[in-house]
């Protein structure tokens, strides 16, 4: 596992990550894609499938913050604890906040981890 951190915004159908390193330009943007099937719940398919594309993605970090709406996170949270737990671990926050532009985005990032290093918090807790 990486040391690397990432700053991550999603909503249900784009997430925009990235390392904390990066000035932006190395922003990487994913859009989910729905398969419109007559199977049951097939947008809860879709959106595991998007979800596991995000998780999958930021695997070469070792902390991450998830930012994004509210609604999005809880849906988020619910399908990395319940179906990647090992990802979970390397969460180490959750910030609800609306569309910021890359630069927002970073410096947010950046305000996060400073103030998560000046506490001595273990990434664990999350």
């Amino acid at each position: 596992m990486s040391n690397a951190r990432a700053i991550l915004w999603m909503d249900h159908h784009n997430a925009h990550f990235g390392p904390l390193h990066g000035d932006g330009v190395d922003m990487v943007h994913l859009r989910s894609h729905t398969h419109p099937t007559r199977q049951h719940a097939s947008e809860v398919r879709s959106e595991h499938e998007f979800f596991g594309r995000i998780c999958d993605a930021l695997g070469g970090f070792g902390e991450v913050l998830v930012t994004g709406s509210h609604l999005a996170q809880s849906d988020f949270r619910r399908y990395v604890d319940k179906h990647r737990p090992a990802d979970a671990g390397r969460i180490v926050g959750w910030d609800t906040v609306d569309r910021p532009t890359a630069s927002q985005l970073l410096a947010l990032g950046r305000q996060f981890f400073h103030r998560h290093d000046r506490m001595g918090a273990d990434p664990a807790l999350g």
